[in-house]
């Protein structure tokens, strides 16, 4: 989802530059992988809230954000009050606002996609959040954007387009199913695959404004950002007529769930940039497409068709990539294995 990929960014880029905290070393050495387990916990912890958000018919999307948002607030708060950070720092207050409206709106559009499409295609599509962000660096930061960055720009777009089949490409929404060989109606409208498009090139946003922070403690924008969503989400919510609470007993629980995954899924990400350098983290969180893939199966009983497979590979293989070129660059310039992934680095 959109806040933790923000999260990745961040803490990723202040971790690898600083130094790491004494007390977590043992850890390391006794279980070399701890960060990457921790990521791919997190990346269950998050699938399972897209779960109930697709579950929970009877509640307005955007409701359930702020839930979620709930869930984004409650870590930041007393980790900022530790750190005894200024929550609002004069000069970057404008910053810190867009960063927040564009990551709510992010959010907000995911949670209607993953309402209007199989959860499996929405997921993959929000989840190419990072491969875009290059693009809008050049455009706004004026960071370079080269030959490596074109072609997982294109791959992207070549998987969203087979996930997404607009009619006017495939006809009216044939698909091949992985099942058989006959042929299947996709029955989503097309909003849904809008949304979760429209979704990533927002957080895309998001990331380019986080760069601009980078000098902030994340749980400062951790903190704005979700006093800031949950403002936004009431707003809207008192708009829509949906600001209730769930009046089955069921429901209630699965909103109190979603809340405690997010939570648990934000420390865990957390934890893991401490042990972990972002690259082979942001490679840990490709589960959350796979996990993604195995929920709609279980839970939806929908059998993801062959255009969705061949998309969602191509959108994880530019992810993975994207991943492994962060990693790359951030091993010693005279590294044997820095100089097999050499083509990683085409520009």
């Amino acid at each position: 989802m959109p806040e933790h990929l923000e999260l990745q960014q961040l803490v990723g880029g202040v971790l690898q530059g600083g130094v790491r905290h004494h007390s977590l070393s043992w850890l390391t050495c006794t279980c070399p992988y701890l960060g990457l387990i921790l990521a791919t916990v997190s990346s269950l912890f998050f699938s399972l809230c897209s779960v109930i958000v697709k579950g929970l018919v009877d509640i307005n999307p955007i409701e359930l954000a702020t839930f979620r948002f709930i869930g984004v607030l409650l870590p930041s708060i007393p980790i900022a009050i530790y750190k005894e950070e200024s929550l609002f720092p004069r000069g970057k207050r404008i910053i810190l606002v867009l960063r927040c409206f564009v990551g709510t709106t992010g959010l907000m559009l995911s949670f209607y996609a993953f309402r209007h499409m199989p959860l499996a295609d929405a997921s993959v599509i929000i989840f190419s959040t990072p491969v875009f962000v290059a693009l809008f660096a050049r455009l706004f930061l004026r960071e370079s954007c080269g030959m490596f960055n074109v072609i997982t720009i294109v791959l992207t777009l070549i998987g969203v387009v087979l996930i997404s089949r607009p009619s006017t490409l495939f006809g009216e929404g044939a698909a091949s199913s992985m099942a058989d060989e006959q042929v299947v109606e996709t029955s989503y409208d097309v909003w849904g695959p809008v949304a979760a498009l429209s979704s990533t090139l927002f957080s895309a946003n998001a990331y380019v404004l986080l760069r601009a922070l980078k000098g902030l403690h994340y749980s400062v924008i951790m903190t704005n950002f979700g006093a800031f969503a949950l403002v936004y989400t009431l707003i809207v919510c008192y708009y829509l007529g949906a600001l209730c609470w769930p009046l089955c007993g069921t429901d209630r629980l699965l909103v109190i769930a979603l809340a405690l995954f997010s939570f648990g899924g934000q420390i865990l990400l957390t934890l893991a940039l401490q042990f972990e350098q972002a690259g082979p983290v942001a490679i840990a969180r490709s589960a959350d497409i796979v996990f993604a893939f195995i929920w709609q199966i279980m839970f939806f009983k929908e059998t993801p068709t062959l255009y969705s497979v061949m998309g969602a590979l191509l959108v994880v293989s530019s992810v993975l990539l994207s991943g492994l070129r962060k990693w790359a660059l951030a091993l010693p310039r005279d590294s044997d294995l820095r100089k097999r992934l050499k083509f990683l680095f085409l520009e």
